[in-house]
């Protein structure tokens, strides 16, 4: 039985690996556990029929682990791949779980922000700082020298918080945040990440109608 995942095509390009943070947060558990898995491409712009069967809502990333069950939602997708594939463990201590949480609806709202007063930068500002002294305590990755779940769920989403903000507010994580530099050039770099993130333009053109709404 083949382990199949459904993930978002990129925009304008169907058949090419899009930018959703959720779908790579997926792909990244298969790749880091060494599980073969069939990567099914869905262009959400115009669902198809199959998908729609298997996903009512219409929403990626789902997932089948070899027995027919299609199941939704990143977090449970990976809790599910934890449990049948549990070496090599990429479970993060519960009192980790959380770390960075609050990064990514902090980045969108500062991307989507038209109001330079309105606070929004600072937020954001805050939460990378708050990342920042985690890592330098504990890192370099969130639990210590290996890899874990928040590191493969926040990962997607600092380089989707790096490539957007840079691209339409010329705006860059400071400088003298070195550890969260560092913890995005070792996650970045590893090779489950380089074979599963999006271009840097189809990122874009999935963020651009969100940003100019």
């Amino acid at each position: 039985m083949t382990v199949e995942v459904c993930v978002k095509g990129a925009v304008g390009a169907p058949d090419t690996l899009g930018d959703c943070p959720f779908s790579q947060r997926v792909l990244l558990t298969l790749e880091e556990k060494k599980v073969p898995y069939e990567m099914k491409l869905v262009d959400l712009s115009n669902k198809p029929e199959w998908f729609l069967k298997i996903s009512p809502e219409g929403k990626v990333p789902v997932f089948n682990s070899g027995d027919g069950k299609w199941i939704a939602d990143s977090d449970v997708i990976t809790q599910v791949i934890e449990e049948k594939f549990p070496t090599p463990s990429l479970v993060t201590p519960p009192e980790y779980a959380s770390v960075g949480s609050k990064i990514f609806p902090s980045f969108v709202k500062f991307l989507k922000s038209k109001d330079a007063s309105d606070g929004s930068e600072k937020a954001l500002l805050d939460e990378l700082q708050a990342l920042d002294e985690h890592l330098k305590a504990h890192g370099p990755y969130i639990n210590g020298e290996n890899v874990s779940a928040t590191d493969l769920s926040l990962g997607p989403k600092l380089f989707h918080l790096q490539v957007a903000l840079e691209h339409f507010k010329g705006w860059k994580i400071p400088e003298n945040l070195t550890s969260v530099h560092a913890y995005t050039k070792a996650l970045f770099s590893r090779e489950s990440f380089v074979k599963t993130k999006p271009a840097k333009e189809h990122l874009i053109a999935g963020w651009a109608p969100k940003v100019n709404a």
